[in-house]
């Protein structure tokens, strides 16, 4: 992972890159960004950078051994610790070693992963990842070894939150006293999570959300998007590159269930039950899975629109598209209403969830909103 590889960032790559320069390195680090911020990322191209043989002013070299090792995460002196849990395959004491390589094929495909989308590729089903206690004797068995080829043995910790006590409680000593020239690095998205006495050990890097003009300009070259369309992906995503590919991904649903929300919205406003019930028909023919991501579109755009009503429009994040119809809407959505819209929308998102009859919680939803809409 080089430093040119991530969108954005500048002044934390610069700040890492001179304490390699200055020799300050310290021992234990903190990167605590939000995700898709790529804090992950710079992890990684941290420790490549320390570890590079021809290390340029800016940036890791990209052709020494090193480097090519560092590019496939397979330099024996680059070490992770991430969230696991049991599966189908690993039934007892799971550890990070047991997915290593689903792991790199994950980075490597898009080092801002997140945690739905890791405990996907490893299919812990509904169990949450942890780093165990089990987990952190095998970190003091590897790190109490020499450095194979680098100067630093690197420790990089996915989500140190999700460390339970004992592990950290085993962990202490070693943070605070590591053998030479060895470095933890603990990638965060929520530092109050984790176990005080770790995060007291280390210094903290605090990395913000990428800003709106690198990430625009990331979305154009690396996704060949038009301006306009990245334009739009930007406002919503929020500095969170993973929701702008997730937005990519979904912009031709994303504009099916804005037309379903103005001709929804446009009838109960109408009082046109008629059309409300042909409504029902429609939107229940279209799966659960996409009904579901139909009423989370809609929740978005009451807050949106509740926002604009009570004169928030720094915080508000719409597509040009729905802020044309938003600029006529929002009226309508106050601080008489928009508790009750919100209870309603996300009661008809748990029953569908739990296999209702989707008409009816449509067409309850739909008469409910009558009511409302015109109050």
């Amino acid at each position: 992972m080089l430093f040119k590889e991530i969108i954005g960032q500048q002044k934390i790559k610069d700040r890492l890159i001179q304490t390699v320069k200055d020799n300050r390195i310290s021992h234990a680090q903190l990167f605590l960004g939000p995700e898709g911020s790529g804090n992950l990322a710079l992890a990684i191209a941290y420790a490549q950078y320390i570890a590079c043989t021809n290390k340029h002013d800016s940036d890791s070299c990209g052709v020494c051994p090193s480097c090519q090792k560092f590019a496939k995460l397979v330099h024996p002196d680059l070490h992770f610790v991430f969230p696991v849990a049991t599966t189908k395959a690993i039934k007892k004491d799971p550890v990070s070693d047991d997915f290593i390589a689903q792991w790199r094929e994950a980075l490597i495909e898009n080092p801002y992963i997140n945690q739905t989308r890791w405990y996907d590729i490893i299919d812990v089903e509904n169990k949450q990842g942890l780093i165990s206690k089990n987990e952190s004797s095998v970190i003091v068995r590897k790190l109490s070894l020499k450095t194979f080829e680098a100067d630093y043995k690197t420790l990089i910790m996915w989500l140190p939150e999700k460390m339970n006590s004992a592990a950290a409680n085993t962990l202490l000593k070693i943070i605070e006293e590591p053998p030479s020239k060895t470095l933890f690095i603990l990638v965060s998205e929520n530092s109050e999570q984790i176990i005080t006495t770790i995060l007291s050990r280390t210094q903290l890097i605090k990395i913000p959300q990428i800003d709106a003009e690198n990430l625009h300009t990331a979305l154009c070259d690396r996704m060949g998007l038009n301006a306009d369309k990245a334009y739009d992906i930007v406002h919503l995503a929020n500095g969170n590159y993973l929701s702008a590919l997730n937005l990519i991904e979904t912009t031709d649903e994303n504009s099916e269930n804005h037309d379903r929300f103005v001709e929804i919205m446009r009838f109960c406003y109408q009082n046109k039950i008629i059309e409300i019930v042909n409504w029902v028909e429609s939107i229940s023919t279209i799966g659960r899975e996409k009904q579901k991501r139909f009423l989370e579109y809609a929740i978005r755009m009451i807050r949106e629109n509740f926002m604009l009503n009570i004169n928030q429009k720094n915080i508000v994040y719409l597509t040009k598209q729905e802020a044309e119809f938003s600029n006529k809407f929002y009226p309508f959505i106050n601080k008489e209403n928009v508790f009750k819209i919100y209870e309603h929308l996300n009661r008809a998102f748990a029953d569908i969830e739990m296999n209702a009859y989707n008409k009816i919680v449509f067409l309850d939803l739909g008469l409910k909103l009558v009511k409302l809409i015109n109050k």
